[in-house]
């Protein structure tokens, strides 16, 4: 009886680069929930970061959510929350593996050294997010869109008090740039660039973060992305951009 053979459909480097950005994000995940603190810490940081919004005159959370309270906005943010890590991320990575192999690479290694900075501050700094600080804001999510955040099987895989940086926000910003910077269109360009701050308003009416949260979340990203750019050029980087350019031919 003939033996068939099945082979993936992606070429061997395709392999590698799925295996390494699941490797990380794997490594990734487990630390952050590894490093969880505990509530009581976590909403003593989210204290303080209300105090220092209102001390500045940014303090706007309970006033968006109550905003867009009952309206089909927050049913699309609720969605778009979701499916900002899960789904637009890879796909845009995936995306721009095969159209901009540079671009691709940058914004890989903006997510792997993102992730990387990011770890220590969520073991130093715990922040329970709005939906858990006791300011009178609901989970969103939980009640409109039938995915529990809260339950017992959704927090064994993240860490619910990692809300500093705020790396929804940080990585939407840098897919929003990498698409804006592989597409010619200038509509497509400007709807590129609108996806960070639509997922900024996302966190921010899901009760999920708060603008300080947002703020340290472009920062991180922003800091990724020098560091991806200095390991990259320290001819460090997980794969050359003129092999990337190659295989895509």
């Amino acid at each position: 009886m003939p033996t068939l053979a099945y082979r993936l459909p992606f070429s061997p480097r395709a392999r590698l680069q799925f295996g390494i950005f699941l490797g990380a994000y794997l490594l990734y995940s487990a630390a952050r929930y590894i490093t969880v603190g505990d509530l009581a810490t976590a909403q003593t940081h989210a204290e303080w970061i209300v105090n220092l919004e209102r001390h500045v005159g940014v303090y706007s959370e309970a006033a968006v959510q109550h905003g867009l309270q009952g309206t089909p906005a927050i049913w699309i943010l609720n969605h778009l929350y979701l499916a900002a890590q899960l789904v637009v991320l890879p796909g845009s990575l995936i995306w721009l593996y095969h159209r901009s192999p540079v671009i691709y690479e940058r914004l890989r290694n903006t997510v792997l050294a993102t992730w990387l900075i990011s770890l220590p501050v969520y073991a130093a700094f715990p922040v329970a997010p709005p939906r858990l600080a006791g300011l009178g804001l609901v989970d969103t999510i939980t009640s409109q869109s039938g995915f529990s955040l809260d339950s017992s099987l959704t927090t064994s895989f993240y860490n619910q008090l990692a809300a500093v940086p705020s790396l929804h926000v940080g990585f939407a910003v840098a897919i929003g740039i990498a698409i804006a910077a592989a597409v010619r269109h200038p509509i497509a360009k400007g709807v590129a660039l609108l996806w960070g701050p639509t997922i900024g308003l996302a966190v921010v009416a899901t009760g999920n973060h708060f603008i300080f949260d947002i703020a340290a979340g472009v920062v991180a990203s922003a800091l990724g992305y020098l560091l991806g750019m200095a390991v990259a050029n320290g001819r460090f980087a997980l794969a050359p951009s003129r092999q990337f350019a190659i295989e895509a031919r």
